[in-house]
């Protein structure tokens, strides 16, 4: 399976304008194989342009994306192989999906990659399933689909490309707290699965803190801190600073902290607070 590192990598929008803002500035990170990086930061910290890099949607001014150690656009005319290896699911799946039906939506990638027909009705058969989608629904047009069918048929159509690297830009955006455990828990198990390098970015806190495994903050286009999740979320005046949250369960370890009951600023799950909680109990007996 891959591992993607990014290496001094920059990019202008405007370049020589003089409105001209840097998105990304020396960014240097490593999205390693069987984990699973969450990626936050404010709007505007150059999160969204870092990922349309990641698979070759966009080339940096400088610096490398490099796959398995290789750069991708080490060979130009051959991007297009890149993004069957490192799959991209965009914010809003509705500007992703464009076919006839859902079926043959999720298959173009597998048909473009060379498949056998056999092997992409599989292959479609397979990425549906694990994503939720019901078979019912494969018939239908893409655009006849509700907002989490759609993010499940765009999730599918990534999937069914069995890339080595998935990335995934909001997955769960919109979707009631019930969808949003069931999707993020399906990526949870494709990467356990798979040993698949996974990449997500959002703006939920509790979301990076139940199901990733390292976290990386972007500030203003630089790399601001990464670490696990308890690493980076005990940082959080530094977070605040640069305008974001930690989860809640966190903020009340800090409230406790100054009641005199510390369990430590490092808790980021509520499950993790209670195996600090419960030798405190006993103390008082």
């Amino acid at each position: 399976m891959g591992t993607l590192e990014v290496k001094d990598l920059s990019y202008t929008y405007g370049k020589g304008a003089p409105y001209e803002i840097k998105a990304l500035d020396s960014v240097n990170l490593v999205f390693e194989a069987g984990r699973i990086t969450g990626l936050i930061g404010h709007t505007g910290s150059g999160k969204s342009t870092l990922v349309q890099m990641l698979n070759g949607l966009m080339k940096p001014d400088s610096g490398k994306v490099l796959l398995d150690g290789v750069d991708i656009w080490e060979k130009p005319k051959e991007i297009r192989n890149i993004r069957f290896r490192v799959g991209l699911v965009m914010q809003y799946p509705e500007y992703q999906l464009f076919d006839e039906s859902a079926e043959k939506d999720i298959a173009f990638g597998p048909r473009n990659m060379g498949m056998s027909e056999d092997e992409v009705k599989e292959a479609v058969r397979e990425a549906a399933r694990f994503a939720g989608l019901d078979e019912s629904l494969l018939k239908k047009s893409p655009f006849d689909l509700s907002g989490g069918q759609k993010r499940r048929a765009a999730l599918a159509g990534v999937i069914a490309m069995r890339p080595e690297v998935l990335v995934l830009d909001e997955p769960a955006a919109g979707l009631d707290p019930g969808a949003r455990r069931e999707i993020l828990g399906r990526i949870k198990k494709y990467q356990r699965e798979s040993g698949t390098a996974v990449i997500i970015v959002s703006h939920s806190m509790e979301d990076m803190a139940m199901y990733c495994d390292t976290v990386a903050v972007m500030d203003h286009g630089r790399l601001m801190m990464t670490g696990t999740p308890a690493e980076v979320f005990s940082r959080s005046q530094e977070l605040f600073a640069a305008g974001l949250d930690v989860p809640q369960i966190t903020k009340v370890a800090a409230s406790l902290k100054k009641c005199g009951v510390d369990i430590g600023l490092d808790v980021y799950t509520v499950g993790y607070a209670l195996e600090r909680l419960l030798p405190l109990g006993g103390k008082g007996e």
